[in-house]
């Protein structure tokens, strides 16, 4: 046990020193800070640019109609086409908003001419106004053709605004002892299927780490001095544990890390993300008109939901469960790298040998779409215990709620599907470590296996 030890160590402190896993503990952090925090700052600054449009309406349907935005300024034409577009080219107008007269319909198309490629946010911002009052023009034409008394009228008139009605759906688990809880399921959808691709990342990226050192080790000819001291099921198992505990140190770091800036960050600019999130509701819910309270109420209700369902999230859970399933996924596919790698001479032989590996994570990643439209079904059930997809299905159907008695079943085989594939790859590792020049294809791999049994 004291060699297995001294191997994880070396394993450990060697590659917690390179200049590599340090920059990556670092720049991973900020990487991931940076997506919550870099989109707020674009958003701001970019709302900040004033963009002028001059609006040339043949038809005079759109006069004042146009009302201005935080960063939208309009100004109406009243000159032909070719001296609007002259205007514009020679004032700071950002461009031309030009609205052709029809002779028989409400006009359903207009021009926007730009000496650059108008914004996306300007085109919406225009065709959701242009799109409003279309509609209220044809309700008034239809409403005329009906020759209703005044008072009439002003009902009908009023009827596409009171029947608009908007649903909110509350989601309440009732747990077994009759408590109930909040759920918000387009988030659990988010986290399942972030923790799922986290985990897969890094399977594949430790796992790797870990073939790549047994192919190292065994064409410079180090491991046949290694084992002369130690035995080579005791040399694999250090190694696996040895990138485990890296792995494991660098999350945990990152983890840290990244809620240390964005914490930081939230305290250096404490109203940033809740005030310019509700701009944005705003400036969607009132096509750029003056709001009313009802509205400015209902754009911070959205706020507070959205906290909510943060808050709603039990980290402890997640976090340990992330753990777990990371470190029992990385033993039971880093086995089998650690046996891929001592069976050939160099990385590029490990092709032939990295599919049938890499086939149960990609089929897990691929129908983790499937397991989320119905988490408890049979088909996520079965992917949720079977050792070679739990890693990746498990974590994607915890923040939905998954029974105790699932969770310990997938646990369970997971770590005996690990004790099973260790005992596997340990019998083509003390054979494939020694060879050197050998074609080996899978029938030798399976002679290597039966050597001893």
């Amino acid at each position: 046990m004291s060699k297995i030890f001294l191997i994880i160590q070396r394993e450990y402190l060697t590659r917690v020193k390179k200049k590599s896993f340090i920059v990556m503990t670092i720049i991973g952090p900020i990487l991931m800070a940076a997506l919550f925090i870099v989109p707020i700052f674009i958003a701001q600054y970019s709302s900040e640019e004033k963009k002028i449009i001059g609006v040339l309406d043949e038809t005079g349907i759109f006069h004042s109609k146009f009302k201005n935005s935080d960063d939208i300024f309009f100004h109406y034409i009243y000159t032909d086409l070719n001296s609007a577009k002259d205007q514009m080219l020679k004032s700071e107008d950002y461009a031309l908003l030009y609205i052709p007269k029809t002779q028989i319909a409400l006009p359903t198309s207009a021009i926007i001419y730009s000496n650059i490629q108008p914004n996306i946010n300007v085109k919406s911002y225009i065709q959701r106004i242009m799109s409003k009052e279309i509609e209220d023009e044809k309700l008034i034409v239809n409403i005329d053709k009906l020759n209703l008394l005044p008072e009439d009228r002003k009902i009908a008139l009023n009827i596409p605004n009171s029947i608009k009605t908007s649903i909110t759906l509350t989601t309440i688990k009732i747990v077994g002892d009759g408590e109930e809880e909040k759920t918000f399921t387009e988030l659990s959808m988010v986290l399942g299927i972030f923790s799922g691709v986290l985990i897969y990342f890094f399977i594949f990226l430790f796992g790797a780490q870990v073939m790549r050192g047994v192919i190292e080790e065994k064409t410079s000819r180090i491991v046949e001095i290694i084992v002369s001291s130690v035995k080579p099921f005791q040399l694999m198992l250090g190694k696996i544990l040895g990138i485990a505990m890296v792995g494991l140190t660098q999350f945990l770091l990152w983890i840290i890390l990244t809620f240390t800036i964005v914490g930081i960050f939230q305290a250096i600019f404490p109203d940033k993300i809740q005030n310019k999130n509700t701009e944005l509701l705003i400036q969607n819910n009132g096509l750029g008109q003056k709001l009313n309270t009802q509205t400015i109420t209902e754009s911070t209700d959205e706020m507070s939901k959205v906290f909510e369902a943060i808050a709603s999230i039990n980290f402890v859970t997640m976090i340990l469960s992330f753990i777990f399933y990371f470190i029992g996924g990385y033993l039971l596919y880093g086995a089998l790298f650690a046996a891929i790698g001592s069976a050939v001479d160099n990385e590029t032989d490990t092709q032939q040998f990295m599919l049938p590996i890499t086939i149960p994570l990609i089929f897990s990643l691929i129908l983790a779409q499937f397991v989320i439209e119905n988490p408890e079904g049979p088909l996520a059930f079965w992917l949720s215990i079977i050792p070679f997809t739990s890693p990746i299905i498990m974590m994607v159907r915890i923040p939905f709620g998954v029974p105790y008695f699932d969770l310990f079943l997938s646990m369970s085989l997971l770590v005996i599907g690990f004790l099973g594939t260790t005992w596997l790859a340990a019998k083509i590792y003390r054979t494939g470590i020694l060879m050197y020049g050998k074609n080996v294809n899978y029938k030798v791999i399976w002679k290597w296996i039966k050597y001893g049994s």
